[in-house]
């Protein structure tokens, strides 16, 4: 942490600021999908992107939140919903017990680093302490959730970034003879590795072939896996989990072994692949002094609920 600012923004498409959040040991935000316009975002997954707020603070997310949501004409997909006065109902609402599932398979994944493990349930042990009940509850499309994401995200990033062509606007390459050339370079050298591996993918699942095969049956899965979560709020005020299987990595150490990367999404995208809020709180140290993130995740536009069970966990001897 820089410590250079009080908050700042970014694109929450599959964990993009609860993940940095958890490495850095700051809090990261990311709203209900269509809390916040999209305008001005450039689009990855269009479905899936969230702006997020980075901040040490609470208080300081929740006042962020509540100045930068609400609807706006430029964007279709922005939620129409009243904004609540996060900030006021922060300090306003009076403390209460709240009942709290924690996903057992996420605690049990052998991805998870035996430090961060331990820290969930030191918290979980804690939360129960002071009144809340807290237990522990089965996913059935756990297995599911992170290859739904990946199918439906580069689909979406394929169709997105196909207007990067060197034409209208963004990185256009010089050495060109032709409107074919123009193309082929332009994406060819503007596009890093990742990225063409993403567009490849996603061009590959909504070819004619595989389109029923992968892309179709990603969106039902998507639609069941929203169903359960949902459910899940039926009976428990909020989820908890992990953000992120490991601890910060060195810089450039997955690049080599794509699935590895991916990994690092495992315990963050359900939040984006239901639509629901999430938030990353830090949870104390690993054993070489890197940063753990705890992940609460809520109900549909259940942000102030949201930031008050922050406040309790943080608040927690």
């Amino acid at each position: 942490m820089a410590d250079l600012c009080d908050v700042s923004l970014g694109s929450d498409t599959g964990g993009s600021v609860r993940q940095p959040a958890a490495f850095c040991g700051i809090l990261g935000l990311k709203p209900t999908y269509s809390r916040i316009s999209r305008h001005g975002l450039i689009a990855y997954g269009s479905s899936f992107d969230c702006i997020g707020i980075f901040g040490k603070e609470i208080e300081i997310i929740a006042q962020v939140l509540e100045v930068i949501s609400g609807s706006d004409e430029y964007d279709s997909t922005v939620s129409r919903k009243a904004v609540p006065a996060y900030l006021s109902e922060l300090n306003s609402q009076p403390q209460k017990k709240y009942k709290v599932a924690y996903l057992k398979d996420a605690l049990e994944s052998d991805a998870l680093q035996p430090e961060i493990k331990n820290s969930i349930l030191e918290k979980i042990s804690k939360l129960k302490s002071a009144g809340h009940w807290v237990e522990g509850i089965d996913f059935p499309l756990s297995d599911y959730i992170l290859p739904t994401y990946y199918i439906l995200a580069t689909a979406e990033a394929s169709s997105n970034l196909s207007r990067f062509d060197g034409v209208r606007y963004g990185f256009r390459s010089s050495n060109v003879s032709d409107l074919q050339s123009l193309y082929k370079k332009t994406r060819s050298e503007g596009f890093g590795k990742e990225v063409e591996r993403r567009i490849l993918l996603g061009t590959f699942v909504l070819s004619a072939s595989y389109y029923d095969a992968y892309y179709t049956k990603a969106q039902k899965v998507r639609r069941l896996i929203r169903e359960q979560t949902k459910e899940i709020f039926t009976k428990y005020d909020f989820i908890i989990s992990p953000t992120t299987p490991t601890t910060a990595f060195k810089l450039g150490e997955h690049t080599s072994n794509p699935v590895e990367m991916y990994l690092a999404d495992l315990f963050s995208v359900q939040a984006n692949v239901a639509g629901v809020p999430a938030i990353s709180i830090p949870c104390g140290k690993d054993n070489q002094g890197l940063p753990i993130g705890l992940q609460v995740t809520a109900n549909d536009f259940e942000e102030s609920k949201l930031f008050q069970f922050s406040q309790v966990i943080r608040n927690l001897a």
